[in-house]
This record gives C-alpha cells, structure tokens and sequence, in this order.
C-alpha cells in the first residue's frame, strides 16, 4: 500500500506537496487542470518521475491499475489487449491457486519479517543492533585512551586520533597479548623514559605481490570472441550482421514484451527465445562466467596493491623515495583503471578482443624502490635495537594493563558480537533459502493460472454489460485472426472503432479496464495484489452513465475497505461534484472521515498547484443540501413543497431526462393532483414559495406530500437512491431500467 506520495517540480507543482497518511480509500477533488492526472501518472509510472517519490508500506511496492486519459488513450485501438481471467471449469485447480497463492503472500511475508529483523541498512535490525554495539564499545576504548594518554603516547601512536584505529587495536592485542601484568605507576614510570624523544625501530615496508596480475592480464578469455552456438538457425544473421552482443543485451527486452518484439513491434515467433537461448549456449555461457570472474578477480588483485602502496605513502617514511614513489604508484594507477575499462568494454561486448597493458614492469620497480628503503631501514633498526626491545616490552605491557582494565566490557562486547554474528548469518542464509522457495512458490503458481484462463470471459462480461446498461449497438468481439486481442464490432460484425462516440469509447474503455482490475495482459498474475486508481472517470459521459461507473467503482471501493480482495487501495481523482458525492457516499460515515478514508482538495492558484487534506468530505452539492432539508424533522412547511420540488427536477428532469407526465400518470385521485403540484413549479419555471398550490401546507398534508414524494421513487424504481439519500439503513445497489441511472445505497 502507498503511505505517502510527494510531488515536486512536475508540471504545476513549483513547491513540494505531499499527499501523506493515505488509506485504503483516497478521493481527490479538483478542478480540470488542477494537476490530479499529474498524480495518478507519478503513481502509474513513477520512473518517469525522479523529483517524486512513492513512500510503500514496509517499503514493498504492489502492482498499480492506473485508469486516467493515457490508459483510454493507449488502450482504445483498432485491436486492444486481451484480459486473461480465471475460469470457472476446474473447482480443484481454483481451490489449489487460492492455496498457492496463501503460499506465495506467506513466503513474501517471510522474507519481508526476515529482512526486517536482519536490517535493510546498519541503521535497523541486527546490523543495526552490531553497529550500536560497535559504536558504544569504541567509546568505552576511546575512554581509556584519554584516561592514559598523558603517560602513554609512545604506547598509541599512530592511534590517537582515530576511535575505530584505536578500538580495533585493543582487539587484535587481546587475542595476541600475553605480557606480565604490571603496576599503572610503574609503567608511567619506565615509559617517561623509554618514550623519550630519539632514535625508534622503524618497521620495514611490506612488499606486495604482482605476481597474480600478469596472469590476469595475459588471460586467454580477453583474445577470445564470445559469441553464440554457430549452429542454430538464426546464427548466420548474426554473425553476419556482427550484432551477438547487441542481441544478448536485448534479450532482457523480449522476456518482458510479451509476444511483440521490444523493437519493431510485430509479432514475435513463439519459439524465437528458445533459439536465441540455443544460440547463447552453455559455451557462451561458461565464457562470460570465465570473463566475469577475471574481471573480479582482476579488481580484487589490483585494489589490495594499490590499497597497500597508498598506505605506505601515507606513512611518509624517510627512508623511501617519496616523489620516485608516487610517480610509480599513479603510472600503475592508471593503467590499473585502464585495463578495468578494457575488461569491463568486453563484458558488455563480448565478441570483442583486448589486449590489457601490462604492469609488470611497474611492479618491479615499485618493489625495487621499497627494497632500496627497507634495505635503509634494517640499518637504521641494528642501531636502536636495544632501544626497540625495551619500549616494544613496555608497549605490550601498557597494552596488557587496558585488557586488565577492561576485562568485564571487553567480554561482554565480545559475547555480544557472537551472538549477533551468528544470528546474521543465520538470517542471511534464511532469506536466500526462503527467496528461493518463494521463487519456485510463484512459478508454481502461475503454471496452476496457465492452465485455467482465458480471454473470453472478460468479452462476455463487458457485452452483458453494455446490454443491462442499453447500449446495443456495438459490442467487444476476439479478433478473428488473433484470439488474444478484441475489437470492437457493430452487431453485422463490422469494426466500430472509428464510429463510437466519445462517451462510448469512454464507457467501454472503463469496463475494460474494469475487468482489467481482476485479470491480467498476460495469462498469469491474475491473482497479485494491486492498488487502483481512477483519475476523472466520468468527465466525457453522459449523467445516466455517470451513476452506472459509480456504482462499479463502489464495488472496487468496498473490496479495498474490506480488505479481503485483490485491491488493497485505491484512488479516485474527479472534478465532477455529483460523481464525487455518489462514491464517497457513506451513511455510515458520520461528520469525520473514517479510519479507512482520506480526502484531500487540489487546488491550482497563479499556476501553482496544492494539494491540502481535510478530516471530513470536504464536497457538499447543493442537491444534498436540499436532501437535508428533508431529513430534518423541524423542516419548513411553508418550504418543503418547492424543497421536494427542486429534487424532482434535479435528479428526474435533469439528471435523468424522465418526462414528468409519465411519472404523473402514475398515480390515481388525490395522489395524482399532488405529484402534479409537485411538478407545477418545474413546468411553471418560477421560484415562488407562494405558486398555487393544490394543498395548504399545514403538517397533515406536508406527509401527505412527503408520501407522494417516495411513491414517485418507488414507482419509478429509484427507490435505492431515495434510501442512499436518506441515509435508510439496508439499502442496497440498483439499476433503473429505462432512466439509465444506477443509484448506489450505503451498505
């Protein structure tokens, strides 16, 4: 689930805004150009994005349905995109795809707990639990280190400005130290003379091994061409055209297009990645395992010899040709890093030949500077070597006094870190064994998906659809020569695409993408977990279809409240106020917005678009004002025959486009002249209280007005709406037959 989404720099967005705390359910009311299609792009491609950024639950992303102009815009073509759905034929397989997929959600959850108790960084979990432990020991030796310092410099030099140095020192001298214990005092007292300033033992230079790199260098993997098996069928096109490595690379591009090639858009032969996977056999394979594990190996070579040269440049020694030095080290730097480039080119190009310059001669006369210093070195050591014994003794024996003295924190950070090395690596190992179930968890699951679905439902569904909903003109049909795709059709069969008017495309576009929301493109992941967004769903329909797609979008909405679906969110963006007031209606929902919900206004002012949250449903129409009015007991009598009045030429007149002497003739007697009365101020078009009516309006005939007034709903068959709107408990949804409305009723 999405927690939060900011948005900064894009498009009308000059400031940063934040749509924070979202839930299951989040509606976002703006005018057209407000920037909500701006949001739901973030949301449906947010790589396309980089100044915004999504914020998940668990930081685990979910699978996103975006419905908004670029989704009728792509989707509503000549030959749109089948949706696989789950069939009905098999109750056992169905039965084992919900098991599998419980396997699935259980093996994700696991690994994601793993993860979270492992660390993703060294700030959370045991890594994050060894690095406090670290942290908070270095300071317990850091302590000790000023607590000594005074006396003991000669003992910590090289030490005493950095915690980690220091800390990893008394670590390395408890496994080693094996000095008599001593006095402090007497210590203070040897080292205040054996630390005196003068000759010092100087250790000699540690010479590093080249010999590991000429080996890499001359490796016969960099002069061979890796290129594939010479004897498949499409190896002649390649190695004429010379592309192997332009195709290996767009291999990655295929697996994921589905049965169009990434490139020209046609369709691809079933078998063409079991041929080129033939092609890149397991020759090509052992080759580029070969190159890879020089190029690491190459790395991991040069850098413990570049990193050993920097520090004994670092140290500076008297005794090593300084500047002779350093020209070395950047000679072999840089044709270090120029041969990892040449290695690197041939990763990516395998069929390529390089040839890596060599070091050799550079190491040798490195190691040839180092042994003119060291050389200097020994004969500086025979002359302090008395010295050196003496203050080496005293060192370890200053060494010895900390461990003493530090014996109890010692073993505990000792014990800890065990403990957290061990449950580290039993972590690691956990997710990689867990990731691995999971992975066969998930194939196992879309093979069970494989074998049940199918295009064809989803045309069925849509064409019962448009048929309840009276549009019988066109309908959606599998094309002809490809089963996996749909056009749509007039009833003789031929192609209405160019024909449908706006808000037919609009409305056929949305049940596709309505039943997209429990399918797939593909004929598996049908069944994953998904956040839905519906930006301006209604803007180009009539007002009887606008109630029809609220009341499917209500269906999603109550999935995602109930929280045992497929939609786990969703986010419904609109201008429209009377489609705004029909989804988020709840009679449940009291003045403030309940734990499942969020509302928020965009607004854009001086080209600069905001987005501010709100408690409560922050959309009030003027038609529901006057539903209040009829709510309230203390209502007016002299006012509520035009307040009834105005309701009927709101949803019936306008909304509806009912003629009101159908509904008039109804009704028999009395009853009659009062549904006639009701509709004379529409007819008369005047907003008088004081037109003439055919009752008086003391209390007994306002009830006999407010009687009539629900008959016209039930006879008309919006009785649902009448309920919705007076908040009737146990409502429920219908569909109004020759209105075309659907009025939706809380639950």
């Amino acid at each position: 689930m999405i927690e939060s989404i900011v948005v900064c720099n894009d498009a009308s967005y000059n400031a940063q805004q934040t749509l924070a705390a979202l839930k299951q359910l989040n509606f976002i009311y703006g005018a057209n150009g407000s920037g909500k299609t701006t949001i739901s792009r973030i949301i449906a491609e947010p790589g396309s994005f980089p100044r915004a950024s999504i914020q998940w639950k668990d930081a685990r992303p979910v699978e996103t349905l975006v419905y908004n102009v670029d989704f009728v815009r792509k989707t509503f073509v000549t030959q749109m995109r089948g949706i696989f759905t789950l069939g009905e034929e098999s109750a056992d397989i169905l039965e084992r795809i919900e098991a599998a997929k419980v396997q699935v959600f259980d093996h994700w959850s696991a690994i994601g707990n793993l993860q979270n108790t492992l660390g993703q960084d060294d700030s959370s979990g045991k890594r994050g639990e060894l690095k406090t432990l670290r942290t908070n020991f270095e300071e317990q030796c850091w302590g000790v280190k000023q607590r000594h310092d005074a006396h003991f410099k000669g003992a910590f030099e090289g030490l005493r400005g950095n915690k980690a140095r220091f800390c990893d020192r008394v670590l390395a001298e408890a496994e080693t130290n094996n000095a008599d214990v001593h006095d402090v005092e007497a210590l203070k007292a040897r080292a205040e003379t054996i630390y005196q300033d003068g000759l010092e033992r100087v250790e000699p230079l540690y010479r590093p091994s080249f010999a590991d790199l000429p080996v890499h260098e001359s490796h016969a993997i960099l002069s061979k061409k890796i290129v594939g098996k010479e004897d498949v069928d499409i190896a002649a096109l390649i190695r004429r055209l010379g592309n192997s490595d332009w195709v290996k690379a767009g291999m990655v591009y295929l697996d994921d297009s589905g049965e169009r090639c990434p490139f020209c858009q046609q369709r691809v032969d079933a078998d063409l990645t079991a041929r080129l996977n033939e092609y890149f056999d397991e020759t090509y394979i052992a080759d580029m395992a070969a190159l890879n594990s020089l190029a690491e190996n190459y790395a991991t070579a040069s850098a413990a010899i570049l990193s050993r040269l920097e520090g004994i440049l670092a140290q500076g020694s008297k005794h090593l040709d300084q500047s002779a030095m350093e020209a070395e080290f950047d000679r072999l730097k840089s044709r270090i890093d120029a041969n990892r480039n040449l290695i690197d080119g041939k990763r990516k190009e395998p069929s390529s030949v390089v040839v890596l310059e060599p070091t050799a001669e550079i190491g040798e006369e490195i190691l040839r500077l180092m042994g003119e210093a060291n050389a200097a070195i020994a004969a500086h050591n025979e002359m302090v070597a008395n010295h050196a014994s003496e203050k080496s003794k005293l060192t370890n024996e200053i060494w010895r006094l900390i461990l003493e003295e530090e014996k109890a924190p010692l073993k505990s950070f000792l014990d800890a870190k065990t403990a957290l090395d061990r449950a580290i690596a039993g972590l690691t190992e956990g997710i990689a064994k867990k990731t691995e179930v999971h992975r066969q968890a998930k194939i196992a699951l879309t093979d069970l998906e494989k074998s049940v679905t199918s295009v064809q439902p989803t045309v069925n569904d849509i064409n019962a659809m448009l048929e309840s909903f009276g549009f019988t003109g066109f309908k959606l049909a599998t094309a002809p020569d490809q089963d996996h795709l749909y056009v749509v059709v007039r009833e003789d069969g031929t192609d209405a695409t160019a024909t449908l008017s706006e808000g037919e495309k609009s409305f056929i576009t949305f049940l596709y993408f309505f039943n997209l929301i429990r399918g797939s493109h593909a004929a598996s992941g049908m069944t994953t977990n998904r956040i839905v967004v519906f930006d301006d769903p209604v803007s180009s329909l009539d007002s009887d279809v606008l109630f029809i797609v609220s009341a499917l979008i209500k269906r999603v909405l109550d999935e995602a409240k109930n929280g045992q679906g497929l939609v786990k969110q969703v986010f419904v963006f609109t201008h429209n106020i009377y489609f705004h007031k029909e989804v988020t209606f709840d009679s449940k929902r009291k003045k403030k917005c309940q734990r499942h919900e969020s509302f928020w206004i965009v607004r854009k002012s001086e080209n600069a678009s905001s987005l501010e949250a709100y408690d409560h449903n922050p959309i009030r129409t003027s038609y529901e004002l006057l539903w209040n009015e009829v709510r309230n007991p203390e209502r007016s009598n002299i006012t509520i025959q035009n307040t009834l009045r105005r309701i009927l030429e709101n949803y019936f007149t306008i909304l509806g486009n009912r003629d009101k002497d159908d509904i008039i003739d109804r009704f028999d007697g009395r009853d009659k002249q009062v549904c006639a009365s009701l509709y004379a101020w529409v007819n008369d078009g005047s907003h008088s209280a004081y037109d003439d009516c055919y009752v008086s309006p003391n209390e007994g005939q306002v009830e006999r007005y407010l009687a009539v007034f629900k008959r016209i709903f039930e006879e008309t068959g919006h009785i649902a709406h009448y309920n919705m709107m007076l908040g009737v408990e146990d409502a429920h949804e219908a569909v109004v037959g020759d209105v075309g409305i659907i009025a939706v009723a809380a639950n």
